[in-house]
């Protein structure tokens, strides 16, 4: 395949711009012999325009016929070799055996938004009809259906070079949703980004939809141009809290605001219930470090947080992890940049008072070792943010409370979380039932007896929660539920049948399940 790192506008190859980056060997971070366009700030508008064109005949193309580009995306995905695979290798230093299962996952996604489509009931059609004889006003016919808000600038992500980046998540429900995109490849990875570009570039072609509903674009500066464009519609991001709030700014910031869907901040706390450390500890210890290191620790949902109520159980827990995180062998993180925030985090820790270090050999060379800390509990009533902010990488803190009554106090206390996870036993249950309000305020996904690195896609996840993690936490990054992040609603009052789309026409040509006068059926009317 023939990697040129020219930008991608229009179903066209462009390269106006001077600035030439490069792609970097995470490992030993020497150049890779690819050379990516930065796109000028015209090649930029062109995009955006080009998918705001492509949008206006895209958005009535059928749910199936989204359907089949989607699932036709997905076998390119499947069809791209070894030497994709290897060269995400070598740009995030990533396992080929992970690479597989992501790549999987990633045509995956799209397999299943295609159902989604068929299924129809992202459509929300409703209809009351009309009631002409009503006292004392007669009602109005009408009809509600849900339709694509339009072009959508997504962010690649570091972490997840295929299921979050060019043809990830947000990418894969905007399409669904009848939405154009322009992506702006992750810097991290732009050769495997051109790679997956291409694939989707192939699947347009196959397909005969228009060209421009995709668009991708090189180069960090480009970033504000794109949320700040009058024709971009909503933006999906998945990265640092930093990041992720200057985008929400500018957005809101614009004549017409504009939603961004942002995942950002987690630190997903587990809780330790006494029964369960009482019962199975040495196992808890283990599973506990083996979910923190994996994956160097470069996950959204690592838990980031232990909490336990003292006890010589909680104290036991907390020695065996420290010397099962000491004799974790270092590994490689993705890139220079993400090894420097790392480095930068524990320092954080490491220099402030109320924060003991109890495991893992001081932070130096090219690879992150794992690291194990033990706050004060008051640090955290406190409200203090240092134990808020998430360490991307294998490290975890715990915490001792002293009863039931600090428990909850510190969880009130913690920002929105994507994941909250109980370790418990029946009798912990019952005896600690108050916890679950307060994990539900607090947290998208409650899981129990479970590890949250791993994030099944389907339609009942929720990849998603309260700020920080998430801008909004009535949506989802991953799972079917990611479709209504860019819809809107649409009435139709009065309107006749030939003008009316399908899924709200009395014959109900898609078949579809509809609310129709408050009950729901797939009747005609």
């Amino acid at each position: 395949m023939n990697t040129i790192g020219h930008n991608f506008i229009a179903g066209s190859r462009s390269a106006e711009g001077d600035k030439i980056l490069k792609s970097l060997n995470a490992t030993t971070g020497e150049a890779l012999d690819f050379d990516f366009h930065q796109a000028t700030e015209q090649e930029v508008n062109r995009a955006i325009e080009a998918a705001h064109a492509a949008f206006k005949t895209y958005r009535h193309t059928s749910p199936e016929q989204r359907a089949v580009f989607l699932e036709t995306i997905a076998d390119e995905l499947d069809a791209l070799g070894e030497e994709f695979l290897n060269t995400i290798s070598l740009e995030t230093a990533l396992p080929i055996a992970r690479l597989q299962g992501e790549r999987g996952r990633t045509s995956g996604q799209m397999r299943l938004f295609a159902k989604v489509l068929r299924r129809g009931d992202f459509l929300g059609a409703r209809i009351d009809t009309a009631l002409p004889d009503r006292q004392p006003l007669p009602r109005p016919d009408l009809r509600q259906v849900k339709i694509g808000v339009g072009p959508v600038a997504v962010f690649g992500a570091s972490n997840f070079p295929l299921a979050f980046s060019t043809a990830g998540g947000d990418t894969a429900s905007a399409l669904a949703a009848g939405c154009s995109v322009v992506v702006k490849a992750h810097s991290g990875h732009m050769a495997t980004a051109d790679y997956v570009a291409q694939a989707l570039e192939r699947a347009v072609e196959k397909t005969g939809m228009p060209k421009g509903v995709f668009n991708m674009i090189y180069g960090n500066a480009v970033g504000a141009l794109l949320v700040k464009h009058p024709l971009i519609q909503a933006v999906g991001f998945t990265g640092s809290l930093k990041g992720g709030r200057a985008l929400c700014d500018m957005a809101a910031a614009r004549p017409q605001p504009i939603p961004v869907f942002a995942e950002m901040s987690s630190i997903n706390p587990m809780l330790m219930l006494p029964e369960a450390l009482k019962n199975r500890g040495d196992q808890i210890a283990q599973e506990l470090a083996d979910s923190v290191v994996l994956g160097c620790g470069q996950f959204c949902t690592n838990p980031g947080l232990i909490l336990g109520i003292k006890s010589p159980e909680y104290t036991q827990l907390i020695e065996q992890l420290s010397e099962i995180m000491a004799n974790k062998p270092p590994q490689t993180m993705l890139n220079a940049g993400t090894l420097k925030s790392y480095t930068s985090g524990l320092s954080h820790l490491a220099e402030h008072a109320g924060i003991q270090h109890l495991a893992g050999q001081d932070q130096q060379g090219d690879q992150a070792l794992p690291q194990l800390f033990k706050a004060d509990v008051e640090l955290l009533l406190a409200g203090n943010q240092l134990l808020q902010e998430e360490i991307f990488g294998p490290t975890t803190i715990v915490i001792e409370v002293e009863d039931k009554a600090q428990l909850l106090q510190a969880l009130s206390s913690m920002n929105g979380q994507l994941t909250a996870s109980l370790i418990a036993e029946d009798q912990d249950l019952e005896e600690f039932a108050e916890v679950v309000p307060v994990l539900e305020e607090k947290a998208g996904r409650l899981l129990l007896n479970g590890y949250p690195t791993g994030v099944e896609v389907c339609d009942a996840m929720v990849h998603g929660g309260p700020y920080p993690a998430t801008s909004d936490s009535r949506g989802t990054s991953v799972g079917t539920l990611a479709i209504d992040r860019y819809l809107r609603p649409v009435c139709y009052q009065n309107y006749p049948q030939n003008l009316l789309p399908e899924a709200l026409r009395d014959e109900n040509p898609l078949n579809l399940l509809r609310l129709v006068n408050g009950e729901m059926t797939r009747d005609r009317i």
